[in-house]
């Protein structure tokens, strides 16, 4: 995707503390706290060895983005290297479907939300907070881009020291013997009923197409290159961190719950995270866990108010969206965007009232947006595939590699199309799967429209250009080494 330096620029206010604070906050979704029941309930024990074999991988996604977005500091977000290596088409799908992506999660975090709050009244009509809820959203991201990072600073320190909280009391009830149910705790709990398989294959791939949509929200740190200071120095560092975080968040709060108590004694309906400090005896766990499942509920949302805006803004600057969009306000920030992107989190209040019907609703919009992102993941994979073929001299000279760059986003792809056969295996996600196609059939005709725009024959036109020398060049420089202006090249846009 093009740039001109002539247009407003985004204001770099996130700092490292930001960053990493939001990487930790994209890795760690609501479905942790409310998810990790109904994993446990169908995998047993094998559910550590789904969420690391998922971190596993989408390590390696972020390494790709990683990499490329550091090959030219011009990239504003994984759209613009999409864009730039794919083609105008693969920006225009990429950006618009991560738009939906985060306009689909955010209308089921409002009716999350609104359902949290009426824990503790509820008497409330349900769209007093949904409203309330965007409203302050949507105040929060108008302000400037650090209102937004220190929004997301503290939501992410809320689940962190929950999580935190959690392994600690239940290391000491497993070092105590603490019993419940006829139950010790113990580490021995995670093998001795069934074994770490108990419910079989079947059981343990239940667990990914469960477990995957906790995982929406970790390439968010690449919608933040744009107004990262330092970036060279903290998204690496952000990126890198991912697997302890997955190690400590996942897999080491998910030990700690089975081994307070067997796995069968977890329902799929009730938070896991609840029940364990019930058993503490700690007053008002309940009330403390609905309220750390408020606060991601609404990371999350904020966190889609934040990136759709910035996506449609990148959209715009290419001829893809409304002009409107591109325009910033005076505190750096894309005003029409945001208001447009929190136009449709409205539909959250009607989903609200849509009775009997709500919660399949939920499941079917939560399961679409997974789909959708894992679109997006493998557009990052693609992408790197064709930077490496195209742009060796960058990669030569990058110092941020993607681990296994020349085989991993093959084995990251095919696990992608182990994720959709999964998927087949329940008839709720099945339906997801049979209708998410319809978004970007959508999305096809919308592009057959816009590429009859003279711009855009334009741009087309220059893509293909671009990639014809850059086939010669790559030739030449895998015969004869890198060249002068390639050297200049590089240490211009790679790190």
């Amino acid at each position: 995707m093009s740039t001109t330096s002539s247009s407003p620029k985004l204001e770099r206010g996130l700092s490292n503390r930001h960053i990493q604070l939001i990487a930790i906050g994209g890795a760690i979704g609501t479905g942790l706290f409310m998810g990790s029941g109904k994993t446990i309930s169908v995998a047993g024990p094998s559910v550590i060895f789904v969420y690391m074999i998922i971190g596993f991988m989408l390590f390696f996604v972020m390494r790709a983005m990683g990499e490329l977005l550091l090959s030219n500091l011009n990239y504003k977000t994984f759209a613009d290297f999409a864009g730039d290596l794919l083609g105008p088409w693969a920006a225009f799908f990429t950006g618009w479907t991560y738009w939906f992506c985060w306009v689909v999660t955010g209308i089921a975090d409002v009716v999350a939300i609104a359902h949290y709050v009426a824990y503790w009244w509820g008497n409330l009509p349900l769209w007093i907070p949904a409203l309330a809820c965007i409203a302050l959203l949507l105040v929060l991201n108008l302000a400037t881009v650090k209102a937004f990072g220190e929004t997301e600073f503290w939501f992410s320190m809320i689940k962190i020291v929950a999580i935190g909280a959690l392994i600690v009391v239940g290391l000491v009830m497993i070092i105590t013997k603490f019993q419940s149910n006829g139950a010790t705790a113990s580490f021995s709990n995670l093998w001795a009923d069934g074994g770490m398989f108990p419910t079989g294959f079947m059981g343990f791939v239940a667990g990914f197409q469960i477990a995957v949509f906790a995982f929406v929200g970790i390439e968010l740190v690449g919608t933040t290159a744009a107004e990262t200071k330092d970036p060279e120095k903290t998204l690496p560092k952000a990126i890198n961190s991912i697997p302890i975080r997955i190690l400590f968040f996942y897999v080491g709060a998910l030990i700690i719950l089975m081994a307070v108590q067997p796995w069968r004694l977890f329902s799929a309906g009730e938070s896991p995270f609840v029940g364990m400090f019930v058993l503490a005896g700690l007053a008002g766990a309940a009330g403390i866990i609905n309220f750390v499942v408020l606060t991601s509920a609404t990371s999350s949302a904020n966190s889609g108010i934040y990136s759709t805006s910035r996506m449609l803004r990148g959209l715009s600057m290419e001829g893809d969206a409304p002009k409107a969009f591109e325009k910033l306000s005076g505190r750096s920030v894309p005003r029409n965007a945001l208001m447009f992107s929190c136009m449709f989190l409205l539909a959250g209040v009607v989903l609200l009232y849509s009775g009997d019907s709500v919660m399949a609703a939920f499941t079917l919009v939560t399961t679409v947006s997974a789909l959708c992102f894992m679109f997006v993941w493998s557009i990052i994979l693609i992408s790197y595939l064709v930077y490496r073929k195209r742009r060796p001299h960058l990669h030569a000279a990058s110092k941020f590699k993607m681990p296994g760059g020349a085989f991993m986003p093959y084995v990251v792809l095919a696990f992608f199309g182990f994720i959709l056969w999964a998927l087949t295996t329940q008839l709720d996600t099945l339906q997801a799967l049979l209708i998410t196609p319809l978004w970007f059939v959508g999305l096809a005709i919308g592009y057959s429209v816009i590429r009859r725009n003279p711009r855009h024959a334009q741009l087309r036109a220059l893509h293909v250009e671009k990639v014809a020398a850059e086939r010669e060049d790559a030739g030449a420089f895998r015969i004869h080494g890198p060249r002068a202006e390639d050297t200049i090249d590089s240490e211009t846009h790679s790190v």
